[in-house]
């Protein structure tokens, strides 16, 4: 797609906000505004008993608590496995011996360009958690099948985490 006029409307903490035109087929050239963000990773321990942890953390973007998969946004020019071996024991205290990679989604690809790549982690060892200061978790372990059950009715709604759950297969144990 040819774009022009960029320009920064919003540089932030976590994520800057771009405006530019783009040409749209024979449609002429449309505003968008567009979200950009490093991109992240989101791991999901599987456990060798079929169980998985979950984290549970307050979200203020939607004023509610989620169930959903350690995760954590990427640092310039970091290997996403990197990332995901940090985060997974930053929140849960969980170190992988293996890591399956399930691809990679986008999050919400009508305003962000943000990047999330999944992982699913085996061969687990229980270390101690470090959460970040601005970070209040509470691990949780369930079977998959429950997890994905709870996906599949609405009580798991984080779309990284419903992404991961039915790209992981059991056999990765």
């Amino acid at each position: 797609m040819n774009h022009r006029n960029n320009s920064t409307l919003f540089t932030g903490m976590v994520f800057d906000v771009e405006q530019f035109e783009t040409e749209i087929g024979d449609k002429g050239w449309h505003t968008y505004q567009v979200i950009r963000h490093p991109g992240g990773v989101g791991v999901l321990p599987l456990h060798d008993d079929g169980t998985v942890t979950l984290i549970r953390q307050g979200r203020p973007a939607v004023a509610t608590t989620l169930l959903e998969l350690p995760a954590g946004r990427l640092n310039p020019d970091e290997d996403p496995e990197t990332c995901g071996r940090r985060e997974l024991l930053e929140e849960t205290g969980l170190v992988a011996g293996r890591f399956h990679p399930l691809g990679f989604i986008h999050s919400s690809p009508g305003v962000f360009d943000e990047v999330i790549h999944l992982f699913a982690a085996t061969g687990l060892s229980q270390m101690t958690a470090l959460p970040e200061d601005d970070e209040q978790i509470e691990p949780v372990r369930l079977p998959l099948s429950d997890a994905r059950a709870m996906a599949r009715d609405g009580r798991i709604s984080d779309a990284k985490t419903i992404a991961a759950l039915f790209r992981t297969e059991e056999e990765y144990r």
